[in-house]
């Protein structure tokens, strides 16, 4: 994972990446037409839903992905009834970075694995905590959306080659739940940095702990590999930074209403076709895309200093994760790839 090289490609992930958009998209800009864009922008984070079991059939997918939107949803709730409770919210992440890293190593979810489980717990709680809406509002666009990228997701299902094809059981997609050596290792590194990230959060501010933990948990993957923790956690400090200006550029257009919509949806695209060969750029789109997403929802777009603070977070997340890459041994060569 070289910052001057793209890794090799595994497939078309256009139609992912279409998926994503319009998940994304369609919410924030249908209910922004009818005057409520705060709901669209949180049931735009339902897109998350079909970030997972990209590369398996859609008979498979359909099968996968209630289960996913099931625990955004989950985490969602508990996030959103912490809400400014600084000691609920911690123990929230300490608690949901654990179970989620358990099912998705254990079960072998695969990537983007934990990360945004435990992003959508921090956010839930950032907002409602903030009082832009109450938390049954807030689970209940979160739901929606969720429900919508789910369907959103099926729609291959339409033609009659993609529905004809048998899906393996579900005991056989998921199997588990099993821990060989490598995903003990990832569990233990996930514990670690959340237990820590939550700490330094305690110091630094307590509303931020879950962007510190986050980051070390996308630093973490799905990879067993020690020189993968140090370079994606390379890759997630320069993309960020990087993307914190493209923020900062983007907000000079003042974009609102259905160019908002419009803007997010074409760069949660952009993500999907970059995100599995190069960590670094896809970064640099991510990162603006959660600003402006979670700046939108509270009424804070163009605020430098809150995208400030997540270089900071970022780079201290980073560094947690890639610092756990050393329990792994040197001459592992990594029997998961994200």
């Amino acid at each position: 994972m070289s910052l001057f090289a793209f890794a090799p490609s595994r497939g078309p992930r256009w139609q992912l990446g279409v998926q994503a958009a319009i998940g994304m998209a369609v919410p924030i800009a249908v209910m922004t037409l009818i005057g409520q864009p705060t709901l669209g922008f949180i049931a735009g984070s339902g897109a998350f839903t079909v970030l997972f079991a990209g590369a398996a059939p859609v008979v498979e997918r359909a099968r996968v992905l209630p289960l996913v939107g099931a625990g955004l949803l989950i985490c969602a709730t508990l996030g959103a009834l912490a809400g400014a409770n600084l000691w609920l919210t911690s123990i929230g992440i300490i608690g949901v970075a654990t179970a989620t890293a358990a099912l998705a190593f254990g079960f072998r979810l695969g990537p983007p694995g934990p990360l945004f489980f435990v992003l959508v717990f921090g956010l839930s709680g950032q907002i409602v905590g903030q009082g832009v809406i109450a938390p049954l509002g807030y689970v209940s666009a979160i739901a929606a959306g969720c429900l919508f990228s789910y369907l959103v997701a099926l729609s291959p299902l339409a033609i009659r080659r993609v529905r004809a094809r048998e899906p393996r059981p579900l005991r056989e997609i998921l199997p588990g739940p099993s821990f060989d050596d490598a995903s003990r290792l990832l569990l233990l590194r996930v514990i670690i940095v959340a237990v820590l990230g939550v700490l330094i959060g305690v110091i630094v501010d307590p509303h931020r702990s879950y962007w510190i933990v986050g980051a070390a948990v996308a630093v973490i993957g799905v990879a067993a590999d020690r020189r993968a923790a140090f370079q994606r956690g390379l890759h997630r400090m320069l993309g960020t930074v990087v993307g914190v200006g493209v923020y900062a550029l983007l907000v000079l257009l003042h974009p609102s209403g259905l160019w908002i919509a419009l803007l997010l949806g074409v760069m949660q695209f952009s993500i999907e076709l970059v995100v599995v060969r190069h960590y670094a750029i896809a970064l640099m789109i991510i990162t603006p895309l959660v600003l402006l997403l979670t700046g939108a929802a509270t009424g804070q777009i163009g605020a430098m200093d809150v995208a400030l603070e997540r270089v900071v977070d970022t780079v201290v997340g980073a560094a947690l994760g890639a610092a756990s890459g050393v329990l792994h041994p040197r001459a592992s060569a990594g029997s998961q790839r994200n």
